[in-house]
């Protein structure tokens, strides 16, 4: 029998996990990268017209909504492709519903955006 690695050990390398995962996307997911270039201007944006601090909760919760589903999408995709490298309908329309989950995301945040910074305009 191994002998069990004490709590906070395992939380800190599950932390390390979690951290490589977010650089592997922002290294090899264009569509994060463009979801990150966004959320990088809307913080800048935020700090130009001084947003109120709930502006700013709500701000990154849409970031980190849109950002969890991208990598959720990326995931369930690159499992999909493993699974079944070539083409088949169960798996287009499995990697169709993850990318939708993005959508509804995208729309909630842009959304927000326009709540946010059309009546600063």
């Amino acid at each position: 029998m191994t002998k069990k690695e004490p709590f906070i050990i395992n939380r800190i390398k599950s932390l390390g996990f979690a951290f490589r995962g977010a650089l592997l996307l922002l290294k090899n997911e264009a569509s994060v990268q463009v979801q990150a270039s966004i959320a990088v201007l809307v913080i800048i944006a935020g700090f130009y017209f001084k947003i109120s601090a709930i502006e700013w909760m709500v701000q990154l919760i849409a970031i980190a909504l849109v950002m969890s589903a991208e990598a959720l999408n990326s995931a369930i995709e690159e499992i999909a492709d493993f699974i079944h490298p070539e083409y088949h309908k169960k798996i287009g329309y499995t990697k169709d519903i993850a990318a939708g989950a993005v959508f509804f995301a995208a729309i909630a945040a842009i959304i927000i955006a326009g709540i946010i910074y059309i009546p600063k305009f």
